[in-house]
């Protein structure tokens, strides 16, 4: 029986042996596939931000994109007209706006989505893009830490993803006091980015720390300003400017562009995009067909319709929903209207309409004063037929910042001053709001 027990132990013992034999060879093979997968982090980060172990020529048309966003940083960007926020216009230039000749006009640059955010929302940016498939102009808007975060993301955005790369412009704003720097030594902002979905997949896990409001430091979103700077990043003819959260309805552009081309519109019209909002998992329709099945079941209503439906009443949904389109595809007006207070319409608009107040920030009457004052200057509302945007999820009484209240506050007492100021603005207009 002792000779059984030693038989055991030496078993016991190769098996043992065997298996510290196994784990060492995975710690080393561990140990290398970390060695090499920092040597191609380093890589890829030297690729990012040059340096010496970069191969100054393995993607020169990289290395100017570098030298651009440099050179943008380095003007220290403009204060905008109160002289509280900085703003770096075109802090990255999409390939389309860098080889666009002045004063020539393409196809693609009819019409120019402009939207606006900070950089929590940012990740909205690749469902959107998916969908708009066209130039794409966004308006940053970061304070703090977020100054540095956003302009690193915002540069292995660029970087790595092509269809960024080739349709969107960005612009950040940030505080006066503060300044956006080449992410240089920033090195906890770009390990583990190595590709496109990585960088978004990085913008995910920051995107709940606040809503767009509610900014750390009781610091002003201010909306109508970064809407001001998208929309004047592009030389575009029209202009769709929406939230980053929305979404348009699929092929809008190259149906926008066959209606114009077949119907000339009138100088002071725009064209109304009647919006809705989704139930959060519900994938986002794409054309009216689907999206008035989900609208007939509740799954989509009306934006707003819980927290204002008189803010988005005028719009006429029920006329809307069941009027006829012509065929599959094609755009056309459906109705025209004057605008009545309180509408608050999103539409495509010609460059030339009124700017957006940027006295107006944070919470309330900030487009509902561009709407008017496009009224007062004679614009009437032309609604598409077929088209619209849709707000993910719904919009529910409660779920706001806590400030929300107050701002509407201000701002009303705001609106009462901005519509005063128009009578003098347009004193041959007979119109009011």
């Amino acid at each position: 029986s002792g000779m059984h027990l030693s038989k055991k132990c030496s078993v016991f013992k190769v098996v043992l042996s065997a298996l510290l034999i196994v784990a060492l060879l995975q710690l080393i093979y561990l140990s290398f596939l970390s060695r090499f997968h920092g040597k191609q982090q380093r890589y890829r980060y030297s690729e990012l931000f040059g340096g010496s172990a970069a191969k100054k020529n393995a993607h020169p048309e990289k290395n100017t994109r570098k030298e651009r966003l440099r050179y943008s940083l380095s003007s220290g960007g403009i204060f905008d007209n109160s002289g509280q926020y900085r703003v770096y216009k075109n802090l990255i230039k999409s390939d389309f706006t860098t080889n666009q000749k002045p004063g020539s006009h393409s196809n693609s640059d009819i019409l120019t989505l402009a939207t606006h955010t900070t950089i929590n929302n940012l990740h909205h940016l690749e469902s959107l893009l998916e969908r708009w498939q066209n130039p794409l102009s966004v308006a940053i808007f970061a304070h703090g830490e977020d100054v540095k975060f956003a302009t690193a993301l915002v540069y292995a955005l660029s970087f790595f993803c092509p269809q960024i790369q080739a349709l969107v412009d960005f612009h950040l704003v940030c505080l006066s006091g503060e300044t956006a720097s080449f992410p240089e030594q920033d090195r906890e902002h770009f390990a583990g980015l190595e590709d496109c979905t990585s960088v978004f997949s990085r913008l995910e896990t920051h995107r709940d720390k606040y809503q767009n409001y509610a900014m750390s430091g009781n610091i002003s979103y201010p909306n109508n300003l970064l809407r001001n700077v998208a929309r004047g990043g592009t030389e575009s003819s029209y202009i769709l400017v929406i939230d980053i959260d929305m979404m348009p309805s699929a092929d809008l552009h190259q149906q926008f562009l066959a209606m114009i081309l077949r119907r000339a519109p009138a100088v002071d019209e725009v064209f109304v995009l009647p919006a809705f909002e989704i139930r959060h998992a519900r994938k986002i329709p794409s054309t009216k067909a689907e999206l008035v099945q989900l609208y007939q079941v509740g799954e989509v209503r009306p934006f707003y319709e819980e927290l204002c439906p008189r803010c988005q009443a005028p719009t006429n949904y029920s006329q809307w929903v069941n009027s006829h389109v012509r065929e599959t595809g094609t755009l056309d007006v459906a109705y025209t209207l004057n605008w009545v207070d309180p509408w608050e319409p999103f539409y495509i608009g010609p460059r030339t309409v009124p700017l957006y107040d940027e006295n107006f920030k944070q919470y309330g009457f900030n487009r509902i004063s561009q709407a008017c004052e496009l009224h007062v200057a004679g614009f009437r509302f032309s609604v598409l037929s077929s088209a619209f945007v849709v707000h993910r999820g719904f919009k529910i009484h409660g779920e706001f910042h806590a400030k929300k209240e107050e701002e509407n506050k201000q701002n009303r007492i705001l609106f009462r001053s901005f519509k005063e100021g128009l009578k003098t603005k347009y004193p041959s207009s007979t119109r009011r709001c």
